[in-house]
């Protein structure tokens, strides 16, 4: 599961019931990424070795466009991939909205520089397309 998303199952749930996989606008504003695990050891590497007061940057990828992430959603959903205009954006995200139109590359040099950090896991759209965001969940009646 990536980290940057713990949103993932938020969008994908959104596609599944509106039946489409949007991205607003022309899907180019970026989010970094990085994998859960891999957020994980970097906290871990934080709190034992960064200096008190540093600014880490947990990203293994400094940014995914909106559009790839609708794509691999709709892919593995078998739903179609559009384009949703800016001024809709709130009706179809809800709160991802705004985070879903910011446009937000992000470095993780220093970050790796300053505690050897290496992420390793299956970046976003791999991740997404290993197909476990996609299951359909069993219900208790």
């Amino acid at each position: 599961m990536t980290a940057i998303t713990a949103s993932s199952p938020l969008l994908v749930a959104i596609a599944r019931a509106n039946g489409a996989s949007g991205y607003i606008g022309d899907g180019s504003a970026r989010w970094p990424a990085a994998h859960v695990l891999d957020a994980a050891h970097l906290f871990r590497l934080a709190v034992e070795q960064a200096p008190a007061g540093t600014t880490l940057h947990g990203v293994a990828e400094e940014g995914v466009t909106t559009r790839a992430i609708a794509d691999a959603i709709g892919r593995n959903l078998g739903v179609p991939v559009v384009s949703i205009a800016p001024e809709d954006a709130a009706a179809q995200f809800i709160w991802l909205a705004d985070f879903l139109q910011a446009d937000s590359p992000t470095s993780n040099a220093i970050t790796c520089d300053l505690l050897g950090w290496q992420p390793t896991h299956p970046g976003l759209i791999d991740d997404l397309d290993q197909g476990h965001y996609f299951a359909e969940r069993a219900t208790v009646s």
